[in-house]
């Protein structure tokens, strides 16, 4: 059974960064696709960026060039760097974990950004 704990976020201002962290608690962490998913008030959880078993990357349009996704097989966590955050990057954040048809969710971290 995978267990994914988000940390990382809080409130921030325009321009500025933040990283967030995902731990992963199971075995054949190096199998599982891992994705970073945004959820605004009133909107639908969507796809930010995910990396896959060899390294693939993929990114929303609205975040290419100003979020990086990363693991760590070693420490079995995963990364997501934010730069020059934007109003509009304001979410509760959540880490997944997806192997086949088998998806698990991290409870998720709050960013907040605003001046």
């Amino acid at each position: 059974q995978v267990q994914l704990v988000e940390s990382g976020g809080g409130l921030v201002q325009p321009g500025e960064s933040l990283r967030l962290s995902c731990t992963f608690s199971g075995s054949s962490f190096s199998l599982y696709l891992m994705g970073w998913y945004q959820q605004a008030p009133g909107k639908q959880r969507e796809l930010v960026a995910s990396i896959g078993t060899t390294g693939s990357l993929t990114y929303a349009d609205s975040v290419k060039g100003r979020f990086a996704i990363s693991r760590n097989s070693a420490k079995n966590m995963v990364f997501l760097q934010m730069d020059n955050l934007k109003p509009e990057d304001t979410a509760v954040y959540y880490c997944n974990a997806r192997i086949g048809t088998i998806s698990s969710w991290g409870q998720g971290t709050q960013v907040t950004v605003s001046s």
